[in-house]
C-alpha cells in the first residue's frame, strides 16, 4: 500500500495549521507544502507594528519557521510557487522562483490555501515606484526599508480601514507626515457612521490628516517614474514621498478558478463546514475561502488570522482522518489607531437591514473604569437588538485604552443567541481599576432592552 501524500499551497496561517494537524494525525503521511514567499506561519497583522518599531524584530512575527516545520516532518518548499492544478490527474505544476526551475507534485489530498491579494485600483500611475501594498511579510520588507531610507517625508494612504489606518499610526510614530485618503464619510466603514466619527476624531487628534468623501483619481509621478503625489477625485492634489495601499484585499482564488475549482456567490471558494471544496479531495482554508455569517446567513469572505488558523487546523484534522467542523463567522474584528481603540461584533445597522432584520439601537457614553480613577477614559458601547424578541444582533465598542477588548464578551453573547435582558443580567467582573460599578456594557444593555420594551409597547 503506498503513502498518502497532502499538497498544501501556501505556508502561512491557514496552510501551515493545515500541514501540521494533518501530519500530526498520520505519521506516516507525506506532506509538501509550497511557498511563494520568504517565510512561513507568521503574523501578517503584526506587520504596522513592525514597521513603526513597537516590534523590534521582523522574526518576532514568525510563529513556526521553515525549518521548524521540516523538523515536524514536512517536506517546505521555499520561494516556489505553484502556477497550476490538475485535479483530474491529481497533480500541481510548481516553478522555483530563484533559480527558475519547474517541476510537477502528486497528491492525494491537496489544501488550497493560497490567501488574499491587495486590492488596487485601477487608476494611473498604481504601479508606480514608491506605491506599496501590504499583504504579506515580503512586502512590510520593503515598506521597511524605504521607510529607513531616511527620504521619506509624507506618506499617504490610500484606504480608511484597518490595515490602512494601522499604516497610518506606525508612519505617524516614526515622525511622518500622514494623509488618510477614504471614499467613505467616516473611517473604517464596516463600523456604523456615529461610530465612525469617533474614530476619526482620535485619529486627527493624534496629527494624521483625514480626506474623506473623496476618492483616488489617480496618482502622480515625476520623471524618474516615481510616486510624488496622490490626485484625488476632486481634482487635490496631495503631495507624498510614499504611498501605501490600504484599500482591503480580495480572495486569492486565480490558481483555483482556472483549475475549476468553484468559487461562491462571495467570489470565494467554495467549501462545507469541513473546509471541503466541490472537486473529491481537494480542501481550502484561509483568506481564499468564504464562510458563512452566522447572523445574516450570507457567504462572506473574512480576512482574519484567528479564521484562517481555525479553517486551517479543521481541514488537517480531516484530512489526517479525524473530524472537525468549521461553524461559521460573525464579524467580530478589533482595532487600534494611536490613542483610540475600536472593535465590533455581529450586525452593524446596514449590515441587519441588508439581512432583513428589524431592529432598535441604544448606545452610551461612559467611562472605561470607575470615573473618580485617574486612568478613567471615555468609552462608547453601541447594540443593535432585534425588535420584539430583543436578540442581540450587533455591538460596537469604540474609546481609549481599555475599551476594544470588552468586544469579546459581546461575541460570546452574539454567538450564544443572547437577548440584551440576558446581556444585562451577566456578572461580569467589577474593580474601580477596571470598570465603574455598572460597567458600559450593562449599561449599553439595559437601553437597549429599554428600547425593545418601548418598541413592543407602540
Amino acid at each position: 500500500m503506498s503513502t498518502r501524500r497532502l499538497v498544501v499551497i501556501g505556508g502561512d496561517a491557514a496552510g501551515g495549521s493545515a500541514a501540521s494537524q494533518a501530519r500530526k494525525r498520520q505519521p506516516d503521511l507525506e506532506v509538501v507544502m509550497f511557498e511563494r514567499g520568504r517565510a512561513t506561519s507568521y503574523s501578517a497583522c503584526g506587520i504596522p507594528y513592525w514597521i513603526s518599531g513597537t516590534v523590534d524584530s521582523e522574526a518576532r512575527l514568525v510563529a513556526r519557521t521553515p525549518e521548524q516545520h521540516r523538523a515536524a516532518g514536512i517536506d517546505v518548499r521555499m520561494r516556489t510557487e505553484v502556477v497550476g492544478i490538475d485535479t483530474d490527474k491529481g497533480v500541481v505544476h510548481w516553478r522555483d522562483l530563484d533559480a527558475g526551475t519547474e517541476g510537477t507534485e502528486p497528491y492525494d489530498d491537496l489544501v488550497y490555501a493560497t490567501g488574499s491579494v491587495p486590492m488596487r485600483p485601477p487608476v494611473e500611475g498604481i504601479d508606480a515606484e514608491g506605491v506599496y501594498g501590504v499583504q504579506v511579510l515580503d512586502d512590510g520588507v520593503a515598506l521597511r526599508a524605504e521607510l529607513d531610507s531616511g527620504r521619506v517625508g509624507k506618506v499617504v494612504v490610500v484606504g480608511g480601514g484597518y490595515i490602512g489606518l494601522e499604516i497610518a499610526e506606525a508612519c505617524r510614530m516614526r515622525g511622518l507626515e500622514v494623509t488618510v485618503v477614504d471614499k467613505s464619510a467616516t473611517p473604517v466603514g464596516t463600523f456604523d457612521p456615529d461610530v465612525g466619527r469617533f474614530i476619526a476624531d482620535g485619529i486627527r487628534s493624534e496629527g494624521v490628516e483625514l480626506v474623506l468623501c473623496d476618492g483616488v483619481a489617480g496618482i502622480d509621478v515625476d520623471r524618474g517614474g516615481r510616486a510624488r503625489a496622490v490626485v484625488t477625485e476632486s481634482g487635490r492634489e496631495l503631495p507624498a514621498d510614499l504611498v501605501v495601499l490600504g484599500l482591503g484585499v480580495r480572495p486569492n482564488v486565480r490558481l483555483a478558478k482556472e483549475a475549476g475549482i468553484p468559487l461562491g456567490t462571495s467570489g470565494g471558494v467554495a467549501v462545507d463546514q469541513r473546509m471541503r471544496t466541490q472537486v473529491p479531495g481537494v480542501w481550502a482554508a484561509g483568506d481564499c475561502v468564504e464562510s458563512v455569517h452566522r447572523l445574516s446567513k450570507q457567504r462572506v469572505v473574512v480576512a482574519l488570522g484567528t479564521h484562517a488558523n481555525k479553517q486551517g487546523r479543521v481541514a488537517g484534522i480531516n484530512v489526517g482522518g479525524g473530524y472537525a467542523t468549521f461553524p461559521g463567522v460573525i464579524g467580530t474584528a478589533i482595532t487600534k489607531i494611536c490613542t483610540v481603540e475600536a472593535a465590533r461584533t455581529g450586525l452593524s445597522e446596514r449590515e441587519a437591514e441588508d439581512a432583513g432584520y428589524s431592529f432598535v439601537t441604544a448606545a452610551v457614553d461612559s467611562t472605561t473604569t470607575a470615573g473618580y480613577m485617574p486612568n478613567a477614559s471615555p468609552i462608547r458601547v453601541k447594540m443593535i437588538a432585534e425588535r420584539r424578541s430583543g436578540r442581540l444582533l450587533g455591538a460596537q465598542v469604540v474609546g481609549e485604552e481599555g475599551a476594544a477588548k470588552r468586544v469579546d464578551a459581546l461575541a460570546i453573547c452574539i454567538w450564544n443567541e443572547m437577548t440584551v435582558d440576558e446581556v444585562l443580567s451577566l456578572d461580569l467582573s467589577y474593580a474601580p481599576p477596571f470598570a465603574p460599578v455598572w460597567d458600559p456594557v450593562l449599561i449599553a444593555a439595559r437601553k437597549a432592552f429599554e428600547a425593545v420594551e418601548a418598541d413592543t409597547r407602540s
